[in-house]
């Protein structure tokens, strides 16, 4: 039925402030960048894994409620094989990260950070035993 996930959409205030995070920051390779005059909206395809990012860019989108916890997506989680050299790259750009917590279930260590509208994002440290399931 249902494979993989193909691609996760973000709507971003400050696209080219937000390629630069994505691409650049964290190093997600683009696929295609397309201005879409009809919406006056920019897209960028980013390149994870076997799956993509879609960047967008819309005029004067509403922020996204993030504190408290809203329904709909709480955060992405980024699978890694090492936290530290990761995090070490983010605060090299001044983005702070939480410190590194246990997962109390699965004994991983993740941590979190945000992109540039504040959506939470997570590192996970990889691990032999399967997919996280929290």
């Amino acid at each position: 039925m249902l494979n993989a996930i193909h691609h996760v959409a973000i709507i971003c205030s400050d696209y080219e402030r937000s390629k630069q995070f994505y691409s650049q920051i964290l190093r997600l390779p683009v696929i295609r960048e397309i201005w879409r005059a009809e919406r006056q909206s920019w897209k960028c395809d980013l390149q994870i894994g076997s799956a993509q990012i879609e960047l967008f860019s819309f005029p004067d989108p509403p922020p996204r409620p993030s504190r408290p916890e809203a329904r709909g997506l709480r955060h992405l989680a980024f699978r890694v094989q090492s936290l530290e050299p990761i995090i070490a790259r983010l605060e090299e750009f001044g983005i702070v990260v939480e410190p590194i917590r246990i997962d109390e279930h699965t004994q991983q260590r993740f941590t979190f950070f945000a992109d540039p509208d504040g959506m939470p994002l997570e590192l996970y440290e990889d691990s032999d035993e399967g997919l996280r399931t929290s």
